[in-house]
């Protein structure tokens, strides 16, 4: 997201739109980053159909290049581990990770059901991207409340 998609917002908005928007930029291989909320909504999205003016054709690559594709397959993903770990007894799921042929898409959770995810290149190196997503997870599991999480909604909501 641009900086001048994230006028009007709170400073804690801007600030995780900072942190989504390094993670894309910073870190090799990452096409796109999608947070979505506990019941499926996309919050933050580095979506690259938004900025093919800043997006580099191998950004462009991705579920559709939609920001809604990557947010259903988070939603989806996550949903399918959960309700894994709770028939085998396993606690609460950290990560999951899905390796393709041509490329890898990582879900973290945040906090109370809201879940980051990344799709990336086939050959990006994992514990780079793992490390990156944890940052992301602990600068804003913390202030990911519900009243940021309205706003965000609200605010992806009229990009559309």
């Amino acid at each position: 997201m641009t900086a001048t998609g994230t006028f009007g917002l709170s400073s804690e908005a801007r600030n995780l739109h900072w942190l989504l928007s390094n993670l894309v930029e910073e870190v090799p291989g990452v096409h796109s980053v999608a947070v979505v909320s506990s019941d499926g909504l996309l919050l933050l999205s580095s979506d690259p159909g938004l900025n093919t003016e800043a997006a580099t054709p191998v950004r462009r690559k991705g579920p559709r290049g939609s920001s809604a594709d990557l947010a259903t397959i988070v939603s989806g993903i996550g949903s399918l581990t959960i309700g894994a770990a709770k028939l085998m007894e396993g606690g609460g799921v950290k990560q999951t990770m899905v390796a393709m042929e041509e490329g890898s898409v990582f879900v973290m959770a945040i906090s109370d059901g809201s879940l980051l995810g990344v799709h990336a290149t086939p050959d990006c190196d994992m514990s780079v991207v793992a490390y990156h997503m944890a940052l992301f997870v602990g600068r804003a599991g913390h202030v990911l409340t519900p009243e940021l999480r309205d706003e965000l909604r609200k605010s992806m909501e009229n990009t559309k």
